[in-house]
């Protein structure tokens, strides 16, 4: 499932593509928001917005399109009167003079006003994105040491969007080997210099990620820095300390690991 970094990059891309730009047309599947599509057309996307793996997609005249990909949804963008060849189900198109964006597969589709954005039960319940720039190291560490966060194992406390929002399972893995912690620890267990450096890891590595707007070949990001050091590397040593990097299971969800270096 795409993480933080990816669902940003997507959002861009739609920015890119019709940002500020009238729609022409307007087509929705569900029949719940059929009524909208005529009340877009002529209105812009203002800007498209990530609250963790959501996408908030906002219209001038106020509305909010929610949507969750979940495991199968998918944007695209085309040039207006292209088709894609695809076995996908299409749900949105959002289409300008030059440009249309298509949604296919998601389910998990609403339309907001400003008012339903602010009580809608998934964003009232995520945490802060781990790629909004006014978050800071300091904001993650109180957040580590809540009562609700600070006696939960990471393993399973990274994976939780209503700690932070956009962390997965690659973001967990490589997160945990920077900061030499496993996926057992909890924040309770730590000093402050730990507490420090896994709230300094908890950015930097999501937005190291998310600027090197790479794809995943050979566990590389293209031209860029960032590079797994242990995700999908079992069997592998570990640059750090030369241990075979393991695989395991941590809150159903594939774990990798330095035995030598993370304890």
């Amino acid at each position: 499932m795409p993480e933080g970094p990816e669902i940003r990059r997507a959002a861009d891309s739609l920015e890119a593509a019709i940002k500020g730009k009238p729609l022409t047309d307007v087509w929705f599947a569900f029949p719940e928001l059929k009524p909208y599509a005529s009340l877009l057309v002529d209105q812009y996307v203002t800007h498209v917005e990530t609250r963790g793996k959501a996408l908030l997609t906002h219209f001038s005249g106020g509305l909010t399109l929610y949507s969750h990909n979940q495991l199968y949804g998918v944007w695209r963008v085309v040039n207006t009167g292209d088709s894609l060849d695809t076995t996908r189900v299409l749900r949105v198109k959002l289409q300008t003079a030059d440009k249309t964006i298509l949604l296919y597969s998601a389910s998990d589709i609403e339309m907001l006003t400003p008012e339903q954005v602010k009580t809608h039960p998934f964003l009232l319940r995520v945490g802060p994105d781990v790629l909004d720039m006014t978050l800071t190291p300091q904001k993650v560490k109180e957040r580590l040491l809540l009562p609700k966060f600070r006696n939960r194992q990471f393993s399973g406390l990274f994976l939780d969007q209503a700690f932070l929002a956009g962390l997965g399972n690659y973001l967990r893995v490589e997160i945990l080997w920077q900061v030499g912690l496993t996926g057992n620890h909890k924040a309770s267990q730590l000093n402050d210099a730990q507490l420090d450096s896994l709230a300094q890891a908890l950015l930097a590595i999501p937005r190291l990620s998310y600027n090197t707007r790479g794809q995943v070949d050979d566990n590389k990001y293209h031209g860029a820095l960032f590079r797994f050091k242990v995700f999908h590397r079992d069997g592998e040593a570990c640059e750090r300390c030369g241990t075979m990097i393991e695989k395991t299971m941590l809150s159903s969800r594939p774990f990798y690991w330095c035995p030598g270096c993370q304890h």
